[in-house]
């Protein structure tokens, strides 16, 4: 299935993801999964910069689209990064479709990539007021909101942001401390 069992593992397999994309196009979004997780980084970085926990989890929020079906990819990414980056991380990567079914049933204005509608229908669509609730009593919910808006900003083909090599020394610190 994967091979992360440590920090390094995960670098190696994060670094294993360029070319991967999370579906064939015109299905998938249009830059492959390791530029994907590098802009969303980054895109969180500016914006919550004191957060590392949420910053990495936007680096690694899809890289269960690598080793599982698209519906269950966030559970199974979170299944994945979990022992190396603790619950609160995993947690983040767990709830970024249930956030997007929130956003996508509670703003109207928002917005979703084509590759982001085709694949609310496979996730369940958009929530019933119940789960909105439910989701809204998860105490990772508005950080995973964050997350998920960072998710849509983070598809800009050619767009350049730090790599991979930026990111290791901070994820590596990271996961010594869980």
């Amino acid at each position: 299935m994967h091979a992360v069992v440590d920090a390094e593992s995960l670098l190696a397999f994060l670094a294993g993801l360029d070319g991967v994309y999370d579906a064939p196009p015109p299905l998938g979004d249009p830059v492959d999964l390791l530029a994907h997780g590098l802009q969303c980084a980054a895109v969180l970085r500016n914006d919550r910069p004191d957060d590392l926990g949420l910053q990495l989890a936007g680096l690694v929020h899809d890289i269960g689209h690598a080793v599982g079906d698209d519906p269950d990819h966030a559970r199974v990414g979170a299944d994945v990064v979990r022992p190396v980056l603790g619950p609160r991380v995993a947690d983040l990567v767990a709830l970024h479709v249930p956030a997007k079914r929130y956003l996508a049933s509670t703003e109207s204005d928002y917005e979703l990539s084509e590759a982001s509608r085709l694949s609310l229908l496979r996730q369940g669509s958009v929530m019933t007021s119940e789960e909105q609730e439910k989701f809204l009593a998860h105490p990772a919910a508005a950080d995973a909101v964050t997350l998920r808006r960072a998710d849509e900003a983070a598809k800009i083909v050619g767009h350049q942001v730090p790599g991979l090599d930026v990111w290791a020394p901070h994820l590596l610190t990271y996961a010594s401390g869980v």
